[in-house]
């Protein structure tokens, strides 16, 4: 059993699109020590249109990208990324067929943001259970049920502190991203949330944030 963020990014903010910063290697430094102090095993690095390999700092990096398609975004985690998307030129159903292609999970992020890609047919390998937006938990539940997927978990994180508020329990003799992949399309998957005084704290501002970006 190991315990694995789906979901993280090794910057601050975006200002750069869809390429690597100067700071993304400290970032993943400060990003895999946290999480490794929080008890995890693995953290995917699900950047936004890009996947750069960053040498693991205490916890396994697994490879990742969060694509920004038509309708919302998309993560791709497993053996073989993309390495680069162009941000809203790929539909839903594009995206996970590339992921499939590539032996990757696809998972449907934060499905009740400003998205429209949960009304998408695509067929994802899981929904995700937001470590950002508890506010929602109940509501990815059900939609998760109605479309018998199974879920993970992710925090989403932005800035290091914020790893493992949540991640996924995932059910594997071995930590690779192919074990990863197949635990996630088998159902070996749980996700856990784990929120406190800090994160009840901070959940104003992710909407206010997220209302002014217009974050898909």
């Amino acid at each position: 059993m190991y315990h694995v963020d789906l979901h993280a990014h090794t910057r601050f903010f975006h200002s750069i699109p869809e390429q690597a910063t100067p700071y993304d290697p400290i970032g993943a430094r400060l990003l895999g020590r946290t999480a490794s102090a929080r008890g995890l095993d693995a953290v995917a690095l699900t950047n936004h249109d890009y996947y750069e390999p960053f040498a693991d700092s205490g916890v396994t990096f697994i490879p990742g990208i969060e694509v920004t398609t038509t309708k919302g975004h998309v993560l791709v985690v497993g053996p073989d990324p993309p390495d680069h998307t162009e941000a809203g030129t790929l539909t839903p159903e594009e995206v996970v067929e590339e992921a499939h292609d590539r032996d990757c999970a696809a998972i449907l992020p934060h499905p009740f943001r400003s998205s429209s890609v949960r009304e998408s047919q695509a067929p994802f390998d899981a929904v995700e259970l937001n470590g950002k937006h508890p506010d929602t938990h109940d509501r990815v539940r059900r939609l998760a049920e109605e479309r018998s997927l199974p879920m993970t978990g992710g925090s989403d994180a932005h800035f290091p502190f914020e790893a493992a508020r949540g991640f996924t329990r995932v059910e594997a003799e071995e930590l690779t991203p192919e074990s990863v992949v197949e635990a996630v399309r088998d159902g070996r998957v749980e996700p856990i949330y784990r929120g406190g005084p800090l994160e009840r704290l901070l959940q104003p501002a992710y909407r206010t944030i997220h209302k002014m970006k217009g974050a898909k």
